[in-house]
C-alpha cells in the first residue's frame, strides 16, 4: 500500500478529496539508512525565484522599454485545488525527501481527529 493511498483512499483516485490530516512524525523507509526510521513531516513551498536565472533576465529585457506588456498573461483558472507535496526528514540522518500525495480541498499536518464520547 503506498502512501497516497492510505490518506486518499486507495479505489477512488479521481473522487474529490475534501481534507486531509497528516501526522508530524511518521516512520518510514530512508533510503539513505536503508531502515525504517521516524520522520519528520511538513509541507513543501517554493523556493524564492532567483533573479540571475537565464529566463528571468530574458523576461525582463523584453519587458524594458515602453510597449506594455510583452508575453501572454494566464487568466483561465480551471483548477480550484492544489497538489500538495510532503517533505520527509529522518530524524536520524537528516535525509530529505519529497512524496506526492496529490490534490485535496484542504490538508492539516499533525491535527489529531476529534473523537466523540459515548456519553
Amino acid at each position: 500500500m503506498c502512501i497516497r493511498d492510505r490518506y486518499m483512499g486507495k479505489n477512488n483516485k479521481r473522487s474529490k478529496r475534501k481534507m486531509v490530516c497528516v501526522p508530524k512524525l511518521r516512520k518510514t523507509i530512508c533510503p539513505r539508512c536503508n531502515k525504517h526510521r521516524p520522520h519528520k513531516v511538513s509541507q513543501y513551498k517554493k523556493g524564492k525565484e532567483s533573479t540571475l536565472s537565464q529566463g528571468r533576465r530574458r523576461y525582463d529585457n523584453k519587458q524594458r522599454g515602453y510597449g506594455g506588456q510583452k508575453k501572454p498573461v494566464f487568466k483561465k483558472k480551471a483548477k480550484t485545488t492544489k497538489k500538495v507535496t510532503l517533505r520527509l526528514e529522518c530524524n536520524v540522518c537528516k535525509y530529505k525527501r519529497h512524496v506526492l500525495l496529490g490534490r485535496c480541498k484542504t490538508f492539516v499536518l499533525g491535527e489529531q481527529k476529534k473523537v466523540e464520547s459515548k456519553y
